[in-house]
């Protein structure tokens, strides 16, 4: 939170799902509060499969399967910063 005060020029999050604190999902809801435009990206070694059953992320979220190469991070972040708005 206190990077993306200091920074208003980020524009993207990735966030891990599972976190000591809050977790990703909770960081990504202070965040839209006072930046509602942010995208967001999670990710998380669970599967995404397990992810959606256990209610932690909705189908329409971003989320990228640990482990992945640069490529797949890069492609992934291209998804979500030209996906519009929800």
């Amino acid at each position: 939170m206190e990077l993306v005060e200091k920074h208003p020029c980020i524009d993207v999050l990735l966030t891990d799902l599972i976190m000591p604190g809050p977790s990703g999902v909770e960081l990504a809801d202070q965040l839209k509060t006072t930046r509602p435009g942010i995208r967001v990206l999670f990710m998380s070694g669970y599967t995404d499969n397990a992810i959606v059953r256990n209610g932690m992320l909705g189908e329409s979220a971003a989320f990228l399967q640990k482990p992945f190469t640069p490529e797949e991070l890069l492609r992934k972040l291209r998804n979500v910063i030209d996906a519009p708005m929800i």
